[in-house]
């Protein structure tokens, strides 16, 4: 168990500089792994995969290059980071991917002004990769357990944690070099939920069969 962990943290951190890519590489080798230790059900976490996927298709169908948007689903709410020409564009982008299938909510942290620079999103990944590491380092809780996406100097936090997990989380993120502001995008869960969660049996993090 031990070295899958190890693995499964360096796939995560290789994650973020992909960023703005197409997010179905998750789904692909490191996704089985991935959901072991990951408290969403099996189910779930090929849902937000498949969120992310259908997002970013109809971002660039509708939008194009006017805007530089990410999408990150966690339990099926979905988070928008980045930059938009106008508020018009941005109360559009939230209502488009609040129509996409299986999305329960929407978090628009979207900005409205100039696209970033490619060496301002390297910087984000650079960000993203040093709270991450001092999550390991910190050893305060699974690092799988939390999310963490940079845009622009700010780093969002999200996960099914205890409150306990997203003090500490926030407090690692908003100590760490570069980082200009947290904000929390958690789910709370009790103590007691969370330990369940985190000692399921193996098969049951695995996402069943679609009913014909």
């Amino acid at each position: 168990m031990k070295k899958l962990l190890i693995s499964t943290v360096l796939i995560s951190l290789s994650l973020p500089a992909l960023q703005g890519c197409v997010p179905a590489v998750a789904t692909g080798i490191g996704a089985g792994a991935l959901m072991i230790v990951d408290r969403r059900a099996g189910e779930t976490y090929l849902a937000d995969e498949a969120i992310e996927i259908r997002s970013f298709n109809r971002i660039s169908e509708k939008f194009g290059d006017k805007v530089h948007v990410n999408v990150t689903s966690y339990n099926m709410k979905a988070l928008l980071t980045g930059e938009v020409p106008d508020e018009g564009i941005k109360a559009e982008l939230e209502k488009a991917i609040a129509g996409v299938i299986n999305v329960k909510g929407v978090t628009n942290e979207v900005t409205v002004g100039g696209i970033s620079s490619f060496s301002a999103r390297s910087n984000d990944t650079y960000i993203t990769s040093k709270v991450k590491a001092r999550f390991i380092d910190a050893n305060k809780f699974q690092v799988n357990h939390v999310k963490v996406v940079t845009e622009s100097g700010t780093v969002f936090l999200l996960g099914l944690v205890t409150r306990k997990e997203g003090d500490d989380a926030a407090e690692i993120a908003r100590t760490t070099a570069g980082v200009k502001k947290v904000v929390r995008v958690f789910e709370y869960i009790e103590f007691k939920d969370a330990q369940r969660l985190d000692n399921r049996p193996p098969e049951e993090t695995k996402a069943k069969p679609e009913q014909k």
